[in-house]
């Protein structure tokens, strides 16, 4: 359960080596989150992950987890709720996929679409199922801004946002007034260590986090994995339905969203 003052002690990271899940992890842990469960394909660095976050002090379990597995979702992470009730659920994997390539190869297109959006709702629904029965906790979806309005530079990954968008939106509303609250996040370009990039299923690279090609407007919107975890604490505190990091983002798809088609396409992005 939530403590005295509203914050999580208990956090399930769907996607357990990706930054902003981590640095929303960290954040947690020192508001006194104790139990972090860290979902995704077992690898060494989602074991240096998982020990990163004991040394905080956190009892930190992993458990094995593939967007593209979604038969293996209902069991595997139904355990985890087996094993005490989770206060919060991170749903942070992903894919950036690449543009060229998924232009000429329609396979790798669909595989971005299955982790994005497919690997998505079906995670997503199993927890949001699991958060009802215990009548509690927090959903909080990593979206993208790339999802507001499709670019010629990453439509694929863009597209497979903007379903995983209007789903969550949809959930939210679906679960409305069950103790059940839903955030989706919709992070600009995201700058992390390129060193830490993965390209795993089971979780979403510091650099594909957010938007998946960094044009000027991005760059200049640009943010960190320790900004969005600290806006995702700040939404979750507030109740937020919705979230842009940074925050004026939402002004400025605001305007892109309406501008005309013609003009769109000659945007620097």
């Amino acid at each position: 359960m939530k403590d005295a003052f509203g914050a999580p002690q208990s956090l399930l990271v769907l996607g357990g080596t990706s930054a902003i899940g981590l640095a929303t992890a960290r954040r947690l842990i020192a508001r006194r989150a104790r139990t972090v469960w860290l979902a995704g394909r077992p690898s060494p660095a989602l074991a240096e992950a998982a020990d990163s976050l004991r040394a905080l002090g956190a009892d930190v379990r992993v458990v094995p987890f593939d967007a593209l597995d979604p038969e293996s979702h209902a069991e595997r992470l139904g355990k985890v709720f087996t094993e005490g009730d989770i206060d919060l659920v991170l749903l942070a994997f992903g894919v950036p996929g690449d543009q060229a390539r998924d232009e000429s190869d329609p396979l790798a297109a669909v595989r971005v679409a299955q982790t994005n959006y497919t690997g998505a709702v079906s995670a997503g629904l199993v927890c949001a199922q699991a958060l009802q029965a215990q009548g509690h906790g927090s959903l909080v979806v990593l979206s993208s801004v790339a999802g507001e309005r499709a670019r010629r530079a990453d439509f694929v990954y863009g597209s497979s946002k903007a379903g995983l968008d209007a789903f969550t939106q949809g959930l939210g509303d679906a679960l409305y007034g069950t103790g059940v609250h839903v955030m989706v996040v919709r992070p600009g370009s995201v700058r992390a260590r390129a060193s830490a990039r993965t390209k795993a299923s089971g979780s979403e690279g510091p650099a594909s986090e957010g938007t998946a090609s960094e044009g000027p407007v991005e760059a200049a919107l640009a943010t960190t994995p320790e900004a969005v975890a600290t806006a995702i604490e700040l939404g979750l505190r507030r109740r937020s339905e919705t979230v842009w990091v940074p925050g004026a983002l939402r002004v400025v798809m605001t305007a892109v969203r309406h501008m005309p088609r013609p003009l769109f396409r000659r945007l620097p992005m």
